[in-house]
């Protein structure tokens, strides 16, 4: 069989969770179906070496998507017709877009729908493609995979689609993450947080990961607590960034922020393992691997009460509304005295971060390829 997966947005090392994902676990199933063929689909060259194996041929189809309109163009026309050298038995798109013109079988990746919900944070031209478009994308695909029990809720609700079209794909958190001892926990420290022990704020500036309402819940706290604690704020450049900027500089407490932006995967899993606790107030999320990384290195996390991250967490995360900055600032506070609590989450944490692993993932995925060449 020969399967061509889109992996055009799989450009550098600087991957965020979902890329992570399907980076893991499609060189997990060329490593472990040597005797299929993999076409890996890039519309431009890739300059990192992802170490693929010998069964994965690499493939870019110009030209580069950059808006809505290349994009189609690039789907329906370009991708198509540059496959045709390779004859797949199937497609896999983890764009969450298909192909609407091809008859290669499609199996369709759909993170989540957080256009619905949350509108105003994309662009209108993409939020008027998005709604055109996800029904016909839906359809066209012979087979759906989602991240979460709550995404395919969310997907068979708002879509008409068959309940046993779609099937559920948790994601992993990678083994570097991982419980540090105290002389790490105190290196780690010293090197980001003069240190100190801090908060960890994961997600970035994009306005979804609710920054802002973090930053008003650690004023609250420093007010409450009186306490020298950071916040590590980690994440990649995003819109907010600059009005972020701008607002720190009046900020009562800026002597205590640090903004890390991009931090590399073996760098953010030891400032991970080193913190306090993580802070995850997202506004949604489909997918919520920063939850499972916090638990695996035994680290409490206090996460939003919506969406995936209440299926994520279980009973192992304090949970807050990510609309009150009162809220999180509490269980920020009931975290920072009650000690007892905080073993509790991060013995609860461990057994729940287990349940979440990549030979399943790979396995629900794989089994999904089979069953879209099937149908």
């Amino acid at each position: 069989m020969v399967i061509a997966v889109n992996t055009r947005f799989l450009q550098t090392n600087k991957l965020d969770s979902y890329a992570s994902f399907v980076l893991e676990i499609f060189k997990r199933i060329a490593n472990q179906q040597p005797q299929h063929q993999f076409v890996f689909i890039f519309d431009r060259r890739v300059l990192t070496d992802f170490g693929f194996a010998k069964n994965i041929t690499s493939v870019v189809i110009s030209p580069k998507v950059k808006d809505i309109v290349s994009s189609k163009y690039w789907y329906d026309i370009k991708l198509p017709f540059g496959l045709m050298k390779y004859k797949p038995d199937l497609l896999v798109q983890t764009t969450g877009f298909c192909s609407l013109t091809t008859s290669i079988p499609q199996l369709l990746i759909l993170q989540d729908l957080a256009f619905k919900h949350y509108p105003n944070h994309i662009a209108q031209n993409q939020l008027a493609y998005y709604k055109y478009f996800t029904q016909k994308f839906i359809d066209k695909s012979k087979h759906i995979v989602t991240l979460s029990c709550f995404s395919k809720k969310d997907i068979e609700s708002s879509y008409n689609v068959e309940h046993n079209k779609i099937g559920v794909v948790y994601s992993a958190a990678k083994p570097i993450f991982k419980p540090l001892d105290y002389n790490e926990i105190e290196q780690v420290k010293d090197g980001y947080a003069d240190g100190r022990a801090y908060f960890l704020f994961v997600g970035g500036f994009h306005p979804r990961k609710n920054l802002m309402n973090v930053l008003k819940a650690f004023s609250l706290f420093k007010k409450w607590q009186r306490s020298n604690m950071k916040l590590l704020i980690a994440g990649a450049v995003a819109v907010q960034y600059d009005d972020i900027l701008i607002k720190l500089k009046t900020y009562k407490y800026k002597d205590d922020i640090v903004l890390l932006d991009y931090v590399d995967e073996t760098q953010l899993a030891r400032i991970t393992a080193a913190t306090y606790c993580v802070l995850y107030p997202s506004f949604f999320e489909g997918l919520s691997v920063p939850i499972i990384e916090a638990m695996q290195c035994a680290v409490p996390i206090i996460t939003s009460n919506n969406s995936s991250m209440p299926e994520i967490g279980g009973n192992a995360a304090l949970y807050v509304n990510p609309d009150e900055p009162n809220d999180l600032a509490e269980k920020m506070q009931l975290i920072y005295k009650d000690e007892n609590l905080r073993s509790k989450l991060i013995e609860k944490g461990l057994r729940q971060a287990a349940t979440f692993n990549w030979n399943t993932a790979t396995e629900k995925v794989w089994g999904a390829i089979i069953a879209t060449n099937n149908i």
